[in-house]
């Protein structure tokens, strides 16, 4: 535990134990980090969930084992620290792809066995099943919770051009707005994560539309740690596009 000053006496306080979020014995990093604004008294965290869904591992004692990846129930994360929570934000999209399950040692799983439905064998078709499946969950939990607020962030525009994230793809302009400079529709562009939504008490973060004019606003391949012949279109240089959805965030709450 430790302490943080910021201008003006303003001190966070690392809290992430009292969720677990620790670096486990034998582990690189932690699953994420929570602060306390003690002046407030708010607690801003963060929580890892790439997949959106229940990753239990087969032998807790082997590094090398294998996840079951339960699409059918939501991460026992958030069942379990939902009660503290007054503002949530969710979001998932960009490791559904048969390279990242197999990077990360991920089986599906449905009903609590390895899944034997040939529609949640496509990879799409598993993610939105994910999708729903959590928010007809946290739908479910409204009544439980009265003074939570409950957002899913539409997945975020990538800009590669030429090939993909290891295929060569580019997304090296740095240029504002050069591509457009407005985004004129009334129906989402994440049709799936807008269906999912729909009557539920799950508010759509719809964000997905306004970064297609900003392809200049990723880290590309201006950083440090980034590899010959591999740029980034996934991840936001900060400040940058991301304080938009921020505002977004505080107009809707």
């Amino acid at each position: 535990m430790f302490f943080i000053e910021l201008d003006r006496g303003v001190i966070l306080l690392d809290v992430g134990s009292e969720y677990g979020l620790v670096i486990p014995p034998g582990g690189v990093r932690r699953d994420g980090w929570a602060y306390r604004v003690l002046r407030t008294n708010t607690t801003v965290l963060y929580y890892w969930s790439s997949s959106l869904c229940e990753l239990e591992p087969f032998n807790v004692k082997d590094p090398q084992t294998e996840y079951a990846m339960h699409l059918d129930r939501p991460p026992s994360f958030l069942r379990q620290f939902l009660h503290k929570i007054d503002v949530l934000v969710l979001n998932t999209g960009h490791h559904w792809n048969r390279g990242k399950l197999r990077a990360n040692r991920w089986v599906m799983y449905l009903g609590g066995v390895p899944n034997t439905s040939r529609m949640l064998a496509d990879i799409g078709r598993a993610k939105n099943f994910t999708i729903h499946n959590t928010v007809k969950w946290l739908d479910s939990q409204f009544s439980k919770h009265p003074r939570l607020n409950a957002f899913y962030r539409s997945t975020s525009t990538r800009h590669f051009v030429n090939g993909g994230w290891h295929t060569g793809g580019s997304c090296i302009n740095t240029a504002p707005m050069s591509i457009g400079k407005e985004v004129l529709q009334e129906e989402s562009n994440d049709p799936i994560a807008a269906s999912a939504m729909r009557g539920t008490g799950v508010k759509l973060l719809d964000i997905k539309a306004l970064p297609q004019v900003r392809d200049e606003g990723h880290i590309s391949h201006f950083i440090v740690t980034s590899a010959p012949g591999v740029q980034d279109c996934l991840q936001w240089c900060l400040p940058g596009v991301p304080d938009t959805w921020k505002e977004i965030l505080f107009a809707q709450i």
